[in-house]
């Protein structure tokens, strides 16, 4: 089950069927509620519109054995002011919810009102009711014949020849002529109200669940052929770690969605991964051919020396170890930026940094319009000078210019030589490593050609720029340009 659920497809449709579950739990908790409401208001509205029709019977002085109680259906009380039933409809054997629980009146009975047209009685029935302040529920006192406008609503339940069932009462008051106010409880059932809420109910326990079983097996589906692209990327993705192809691609599907970003994303990273492959399969062939030369050169002058003594070249000896020290402190600086080692963030004064390293160099001349200050390695920005310096010797007739400055809020570091320059086709392949543009020449005299590729790493790792032009003498004019100190 564990393993199940750790699918995106299943958690998707686990999720999709939770949320529509609790949106249809809502809006069927809030279908009820209203039904219901609805349905008891309606109840409601019956059970006052009969209690005023027994109320209007009794302001017109109807007796109270020919009041209009026949109707099974509604229950009905009618109480005298100090709580006594008067009168009850027929068949009814108990009631709840009212202000009584009588459903006979007494033995003794009350007075039928006198027949209407009686004027002195009408005029001690005009007193009698100004003399009892009954209130009509809107403020003012109930006069002869008046029902009160308010008719409160109570639930109960009640027995009517032996069937039993819940009812809605309305309460309504009436000012009896002669007799005094009346109050008037009469119910409407609420069996159908219930009837109604019980069937949407179990419509809804039946509904939701096929309802959500639908969703379910939708999303199910829906997703599965949403996630078709990312099964094939990750069956691709497989293959090409079991065969180590770095050439090979995940398949791109002809959306525009997510997942075609994912896979294209995934091909270029397949393919950076291929070309940074690709470059140290190289850079180690290129290291091992580089290294192979000064050392079979030292091992045979060893040799030699081991059997002819006075044969031994010491100084060739000299110079064949310095070089492979040259070539392996290249190598480690290189590893090291390809393992995205950052520089530290000292402050280098570039000016005063390019005269240092100038020192000792025939035909350099240095020119600064000040301090110039950056943030970072001291000795890699030491390496850069050196290494572009180096270069422009090689290639200079008589002189090597370097200006410092600031420009633009970057410092500019500018190294130029009167030499031939470099061909535009070639300013970028310099760079790369091992790369010598004169292959007739010795690497005595040109290097393994890693200085450029060097100079131009430290440069990138400081968030600065090493470019090639045409100089003001016709030779080559490499420009680093370094952020300023603090702004890196």
């Amino acid at each position: 089950m564990s393993r199940l659920f750790a699918s995106v497809r299943a958690r998707a449709t686990l999720g999709a069927t939770l949320v529509v579950a609790v949106a249809l739990a809502a809006a069927g908790a809030a279908v009820l509620f209203s039904l219901y409401a609805n349905l008891t208001n309606q109840a409601g509205a019956d059970a006052e519109r009969a209690a005023r029709e027994v109320a209007a019977e009794l302001s017109g002085g109807v007796p109270y054995q020919d009041l209009t109680l026949d109707d099974t259906d509604r229950p009905t009380q009618v109480l005298a002011e100090d709580g006594t039933l008067v009168v009850a409809s027929e068949g009814l054997e108990r009631i709840s919810g009212t202000a009584s629980d009588q459903v006979r009146p007494a033995p003794s009975g009350t007075p039928a009102p006198p027949p209407p047209g009686d004027d002195d009685d009408d005029e001690a029935d005009d007193t009698a009711g100004d003399a009892s302040g009954d209130d009509d529920g809107s403020g003012g006192v109930l006069g002869p014949g008046d029902i009160g406008d308010d008719a409160p609503l109570s639930n109960g339940s009640a027995t009517i020849d032996g069937q039993e069932g819940d009812y809605r009462f309305a309460e309504v008051e009436v000012a009896v002529p002669g007799q005094g106010t009346y109050t008037v409880f009469a119910g409407a059932p609420l069996a159908a109200e219930q009837n109604a809420v019980d069937t949407a109910l179990k419509v809804m326990l039946i509904g939701f669940p096929l309802l959500l079983g639908i969703v379910a097996g939708v999303t199910w589906l829906v997703t599965r052929r949403a996630l078709r692209p990312v099964e094939g990327i990750r069956r691709e993705m497989a293959e090409i770690t079991a065969s180590e192809d770095l050439t090979r691609r995940v398949p791109e599907p002809g959306t525009h969605d997510e997942i075609a970003r994912l896979a294209r994303t995934t091909n270029e990273t397949l393919a950076a991964l291929e070309a940074s492959v690709e470059r140290q399969r190289r850079f180690v062939a290129d290291a091992s051919h580089e290294l192979r030369s000064p050392i079979a050169s030292l091992r045979t002058q060893l040799e030699v020396g081991a059997a002819h003594p006075e044969l031994l070249d010491v100084p060739g000896a000299v110079e064949d170890t310095v070089r492979l020290q040259h070539l392996a402190a290249d190598l480690l600086l290189l590893a090291r930026l390809d393992a995205g080692e950052r520089p530290m963030d000292a402050r280098v004064e570039l000016a005063a940094l390019a005269e240092e390293v100038a020192a000792g160099r025939d035909g350099v001349r240095v020119t600064a319009e000040g301090p110039v200050e950056v943030a970072g390695s001291r000795g890699q920005l030491e390496r850069v000078l050196a290494n572009l310096l180096d270069n422009a010797r090689r290639h200079a007739r008589s002189e090597v210019t370097v200006s410092v400055r600031q420009e633009g809020g970057r410092a500019v570091v500018e190294v130029a030589d009167d030499g031939d320059g470099v061909p535009e086709a070639d300013r970028e392949r310099i760079f790369e490593r091992f790369v010598r543009l004169d292959d007739a020449r010795s690497r005595d005299d040109g290097g393994a050609g890693l200085g450029l590729a060097i100079a131009r790493d430290v440069a990138v790792r400081h968030g600065g720029t090493l470019t090639v032009g045409t100089g003001p003498a016709g030779g080559a004019l490499f420009a680093l340009r370094l952020p300023l100190g603090g702004e890196r």
